[in-house]
């Protein structure tokens, strides 16, 4: 397995284990496409043989990064992919000056929740009837 930055040519398998990962809410093609084209936007997968494993994304503000979305495949999940990504991501921040990472995750997502916990980040605010079904979303921070 290799983690290494998006390509182009990546954006399709992202957008199918996208639809697989986040049923309810899935970035479009269009919407990784157009996040892949600006400046601001680094993304990182994980490559096993051809595979995409898991993915993730982060935009770049001022001092501030957001990211974006962090996937992985069913078949790979708890194998530390996840954690892996997020790191890679805070790393990217870092390097372009970042001094805060910010993301948004549904109060549902017990899995993530630990998995940002367990990687320094920490509850800020909850933005009520967030998702389209709803669901509140807990908007979480880390300073680097």
């Amino acid at each position: 397995m290799t983690f290494r930055p998006w390509k182009f040519e990546d954006i399709l398998k992202i957008s199918q284990l996208e639809k697989e990962c986040f049923p309810a809410e899935p970035w479009s093609y269009r919407m990784l496409a157009d996040s892949f084209a600006s400046d601001n936007f680094s993304g990182i997968l994980c490559d096993d043989d051809g595979e995409i494993a898991a993915y993730g994304g982060i935009s770049m503000g001022y001092d501030t990064a957001d990211i974006d979305n962090i996937a992985v495949a069913e078949r790979y999940r708890r194998c530390g992919l996840g954690g892996k990504i997020l790191d890679s991501l805070i790393a990217v921040a870092k390097e372009k000056g970042a001094s805060k990472v910010f993301l948004e995750v549904r109060v549902s997502n017990v899995a993530a929740m630990s998995l940002y916990l367990k990687h320094g980040f920490r509850g800020v605010y909850a933005r009520t009837r967030y998702y389209t079904d709803g669901e509140d979303c807990l908007v979480m921070a880390k300073d680097i």
